[in-house]
């Protein structure tokens, strides 16, 4: 008689990718953080309460210290003139964020993964050496910024204070180790002092409110005269930072919201809520370097103010009133310091993103910032203030250039409807982005030629 022949078990079916992407399941962005905040309740204001907090995160790189120098020379020169810029520059950022925080949500994905699951694997890696170079010249430019804070506040030389930001390596993991709630707690903080600071320089300084009023309204004479325009395209440069695309597409994840559509829907309106009022919040901060730069220097005749060190020197002596100089350093030190925070995220982000690997959070922080130390030692050894000064204008020249390679693809993503199903752009907003996209690459393009022709004359 004949043994019945055992049949193997069948093997589960493979799981499919979702419509318009190549790879199943990824692991979650920031898994120690992801799903971490719950979303409670009924109540309209309760929910933005809980959704708030990755839209300062993302304000933080739009008021770092590489914002500073376009801002005070703007100011410095032509007075109110370029509040107008500032404000097209805010508009934008709220448009590009509001795209990132969709794609995030919508698709499980952050912008890294959705680049490495949709382009082929040398275009991936491309992307991802641009954006490691971004990382660290961003880091460069906080590395720079803080160490010329410490240095006007407590006279630590410039070298000394680019190897104590080092340091700093420290707070932000003891922070990610505490929760990602007291990490935002902790950055918006640092935001509400720098905006503190900033109140009380304009509250000493008293600018023309009529003037200020009328900065706001484009004027024509921007696009004629080219030095405008070129600190006009600095000011654009220097405010939308690649870095914070793939930054607010992961951290709107550590929301515990249903992932079904209804759930995803309401998920996208408040990640959009939370991030616009965070970039007024930087709008305002933005906009009262410039006006505090037209109030004090324009107005006096210092009309050739640019560097971070020239402002603090004549703040208190033009406005007099001693705190003014130390106010500006404290803001100045607060606003490095978040900078640091939340460019440490960004880099493990875009890491696990493009390459599918994770290193250590203590690791990744002192590879990236020995990238930013070494060249900012030398050139402050060598070279002293002016060199630094020129090494943080240098930053924000290599961020502009990598910035178009993180905004295309994200429009292109949030516009395919295979990818975003219901929650694709629609018609008039595809059109808008894909206008914004072209505008920051030819300016930011323009912006690198005048920036080389400068150098090289």
């Amino acid at each position: 008689m004949a043994l019945p022949q055992s049949v193997p078990p069948e093997e589960p079916p493979a799981e499919q990718p979702p419509p318009g992407w190549r790879r199943a399941r990824l692991a979650p962005s920031l898994a120690e953080a992801y799903q971490t905040v719950p979303v409670h309740g009924t109540s309209w204001w309760r929910k933005l309460l809980a959704f708030a907090g990755p839209g300062y995160l993302v304000a933080v790189g739009y008021m770092d210290p590489g914002n500073w120098a376009t801002d005070l020379a703007g100011g410095s020169r032509f007075g109110y003139a370029l509040l107008s810029v500032i404000l097209l520059s805010n508009l934008m950022a709220v448009l590009l964020q509001g795209l990132s925080s969709k794609l995030g949500i919508v698709t499980g994905r952050d912008l890294a993964q959705a680049c490495r699951d949709h382009y082929s694997r040398p275009v991936a890696m491309g992307l991802w050496v641009l954006c490691e170079i971004a990382i660290a010249a961003c880091d460069l430019a906080e590395v720079i910024g803080t160490a010329i804070a410490l240095n006007l506040l407590f006279g630590i030389p410039l070298t000394w204070g680019i190897l104590i930001t080092a340091v700093d390596v420290l707070l932000v993991l003891t922070l990610q180790n505490k929760g990602f709630r007291r990490l935002e707690a902790l950055v918006i903080a640092l935001v509400a002092t720098v905006g503190a600071c900033f109140l009380f320089e304009l509250f000493v300084s008293r600018p023309d409110m009529g003037a200020v009023a009328r900065g706001f309204v484009p004027d024509p004479d921007i696009v004629r005269d080219p030095e405008k325009l070129y600190i006009a395209i600095g000011i654009l440069g220097a405010t939308v930072m690649p870095h914070n695309l793939y930054l607010h597409s992961s951290i709107v994840q550590t929301r515990k919201y249903a992932q079904d559509a209804a759930g995803k829907r309401e998920a996208v309106r408040f990640a959009f809520i939370d991030s616009t009022v965070a970039l007024s919040l930087a709008l305002f901060i933005n906009a009262a370097i410039l006006i505090v730069a037209a109030a004090t220097f324009h107005r006096s005749g210092n009309t050739q103010v640019a560097e971070i060190q020239d402002a603090y020197k004549l703040l208190s002596p033009l406005l007099g009133v001693g705190a003014a100089s130390t106010v500006f350093a404290l803001a100045l030190l607060a606003s490095g310091q978040n900078s640091t925070l939340t460019g440490t995220l960004a880099g493990q982000i875009v890491m696990e993103g493009f390459l599918d690997i994770r290193l250590r959070p203590w690791m990744r922080r002192l590879i990236t910032r020995a990238i930013a130390i070494v060249p900012a030692v030398i050139v402050s050894v060598i070279y002293g203030e002016s060199g630094t000064a020129r090494l943080l204008v240098l930053s924000q020249v290599i961020l502009s250039l990598q910035l178009s390679f993180a905004v295309f693809p994200l429009v292109q993503f949030t516009s395919d409807r295979v990818k975003m199903g219901a929650f694709v752009n629609p018609g008039w907003l595809k059109a808008l982005a894909w206008t914004v996209a072209v505008v920051i690459g030819s300016l930011n393009a323009w912006l690198l030629v005048q920036t080389f022709t400068e150098w090289l004359a």
